[in-house]
């Protein structure tokens, strides 16, 4: 499953990270007794899922998949972020050019752009389209704003009966305008669970349904996390590698006031793996004028635009790198008679070896200009590994918080946004 190497974080430090205080915040984490308990539903979801649910989710998503040409997954950050990171990294950024057998997938509602909206529904007209909207209360505005429109659409297109097939809704059990709306209209519904946050929530149908949508395992996902959570009930450092991970990014935190963290992922296929990590540790931990802010970057594009400010900038960063050990595609660099480039002295060599070495480079290089380097690595990008993925980084964000002070289940701040932008929009 997932592991980690911090020795080139923990050579900074002043004293020897918290390992204590990280076992307390696991034990509260593990038995809900901290702030925010009433949302920890997700510690225990690889074991204790709906399986009656899932067989569901399976089915309509096997019924979008065999008959949809495109489908519009509208939902707005934990509601799309986690579903399209694994999507990426499962099928490619390109998998609406590459992957001519599935249903082209495109993300919606996670902005106020009316170009993207058009754009969309120019790529999707004459197709057959299914919607899947993703909203705990249906009146959040960005995606309320998109469903609104797909949902004009679909009707003026295949009719308000055929809409009841090819509108599929991911919200509340019991109340909100969504669930309401889809009660009315006859919409099929899968449960946004009441004791998971939004950026929890990769595991429930917020994520499954338009993953399994995409062709993709979700036992398989399933069973990675599952594995994972097993390791995570671990009260120590050395076979815990989100306790570790924690304890030492809040060491990193705490002694050397490293307020920023880049997660430095290999390629675009896991870019928004890092966008999906983002919001969870952004909305978890920055709190009370308190948290390390998570950055990241894509290497090696990125040590050319964002290298020289690591190497040389403020010394406020600590670096986590993410890898896969064995890559599902095995490319070769060719020999070359005339060798006019100069890069015989890399021929035979595959890809991951050179990336290997970069990376290497790359973190002695960060090092020895003064950032603290962790290194996270999973065995493969597969379904396994992604769910386990994604629990190590869950579990790490709530030990990581509790260790904090705060409540990594809540998210105070982001209502007063809302709030500026409704009263300026003239809502009563």
């Amino acid at each position: 499953m997932v592991q980690i190497n911090a020795e080139g974080a923990l050579s900074f430090l002043k004293e020897a990270p918290d390992y204590e205080a990280a076992k307390k915040a696991l034990k509260t984490l593990l038995e809900g007794t901290g702030a925010g308990n009433d949302y920890v539903g997700w510690v225990k979801l690889p074991f204790d899922f709906d399986r009656e649910e899932l067989a569901r989710i399976k089915a309509c998503a096997k019924r979008i998949h065999d008959n949809a040409e495109a489908l519009v997954v509208i939902g707005i950050g934990g509601s799309y972020l986690g579903a399209r990171a694994v999507i990426e990294a499962m099928l490619s950024p390109r998998f609406n050019e590459v992957a001519a057998k599935r249903p082209k997938i495109y993300f919606l509602g996670n902005g106020i752009n009316g170009e993207d909206l058009a754009q969309v529904l120019q790529l999707v007209d004459g197709k057959s389209v299914y919607v899947n909207v993703i909203s705990k209360s249906g009146t959040t505005l960005e995606p309320a704003l998109a469903f609104r429109i797909f949902k004009d659409y679909i009707e003026k297109h295949f009719g308000k009966k055929e809409a009841q097939e090819r509108i599929v809704c991911t919200t509340d059990k019991a109340r909100g305008a969504l669930k309401k709306l889809a009660e009315a209209e006859g919409y099929e519904c899968f449960v946004v669970p009441d004791d998971i946050g939004g950026r929890y929530s990769v595991l429930t149908p917020v994520g499954l349904l338009p993953i399994a949508a995409a062709g993709i395992d979700v036992d398989r996902l399933m069973a990675g996390a599952a594995a994972q959570a097993e390791i995570t009930k671990k009260d120590c450092p050395d076979c815990n590698p989100a306790l570790k991970y924690a304890a030492v990014r809040q060491a990193l935190y705490r002694q050397l006031d490293k307020k920023v963290e880049i997660l430095s992922c290999p390629s675009e296929s896991v870019r928004f793996i890092a966008e999906w990590w983002k919001q969870l540790y952004g909305e978890s931990e920055g709190k009370q004028h308190m948290g390390i802010f998570p950055a990241s970057c894509v290497f090696t594009a990125d040590l050319h635009s964002m290298g020289q400010y690591i190497q040389d900038g403020e010394r406020i960063l600590m670096e986590t790198f993410l890898s896969f050990d064995e890559p599902d595609i095995k490319v070769e660099v060719p020999f070359s008679e005339e060798n006019g480039d100069g890069l015989n002295y890399v021929a035979g060599k595959e890809y991951r070896q050179v990336y290997a070495a970069a990376q290497e480079g790359v973190k002695r290089a960060h090092m020895k200009g003064g950032v603290p380097c962790m290194e996270i690595s999973a065995p493969k990008l597969d379904e396994e590994s992604l769910g386990a993925l994604i629990y190590f980084f869950e579990a790490a964000c709530g030990i990581s918080g509790y260790m904090q002070g705060v409540n990594p289940f809540d998210q105070p701040g982001v209502e007063e946004y809302k709030k500026n932008m409704f009263a300026l929009l003239g809502k009563k």
